[in-house]
C-alpha cells in the first residue's frame, strides 16, 4: 500500500512536470511562463478583482500574487487600477495585448490537451476529470482547514 501511494504521488508530480515544459515551450513565444498563464486565464473571467481576490483564486499566497502580477505589468499583459481612492487597493485588468493573445493560447492549450489525452477515451477522459476535480477540492480542503485551525496533514 505504501508503494502505491508513493507511486500515486510520484505519478502526479511527473503529470504536472511534463506538462509545464510542454506549456513553457508554447508560452515562450509570449514571453510567458506556465506559472503566469492561469493568471491570465482567471483575469480573463474576472476582471477588475483585487491581488487578494485573484490570489485566493489561484491558490497562491498574495506575496506570490503580487510578484507574478508585477511581471505581467512589466509585459505589457496587466494592468493595475486605483480602487476608489485607496492607492493601496488595486483592480486587475488585462490589455488589449492579453485580450489579442488568450485566443491563440487557449488553442494551444488545447492542443496539449489533446495530445496527453488522445489514448482516453471520452468516457475515460470524463472519470479521470471527475477524480482529478475531487482530489483538488479535497486538497484545498486540507490547506483551508491547516490555515485555520493548524491541522497538519
Amino acid at each position: 500500500m505504501e508503494i502505491e501511494n508513493m507511486h500515486f504521488i510520484m505519478l502526479n508530480n511527473k503529470i504536472f512536470r511534463n506538462n509545464q515544459i510542454q506549456l513553457d515551450k508554447v508560452m515562450k513565444k509570449y514571453d510567458l511562463s506556465s506559472g503566469l498563464m492561469p493568471y491570465l486565464f482567471i483575469l480573463e473571467k474576472s476582471e477588475g478583482v483585487s491581488l487578494h481576490e485573484l490570489s485566493r483564486k489561484i491558490g497562491n499566497d498574495k506575496a506570490m500574487t503580487t510578484r507574478t502580477i508585477k511581471r505581467l505589468i512589466e509585459l505589457e499583459y496587466v494592468d493595475k487600477v486605483g480602487k476608489d481612492g485607496d492607492c493601496r487597493a488595486y483592480q486587475l485588468y488585462l490589455t488589449a495585448k492579453a485580450k489579442t493573445i488568450l485566443p491563440q493560447m487557449h488553442g494551444e492549450v488545447q492542443e496539449i490537451v489533446d495530445l496527453i489525452s488522445v489514448d482516453l477515451s471520452p468516457e475515460e477522459k470524463a472519470v479521470t476529470l471527475t477524480a482529478m476535480k475531487k482530489i483538488l477540492i479535497r486538497t484545498q480542503q486540507l490547506r483551508v482547514e491547516e490555515e485555520m485551525y493548524g491541522k497538519k496533514l
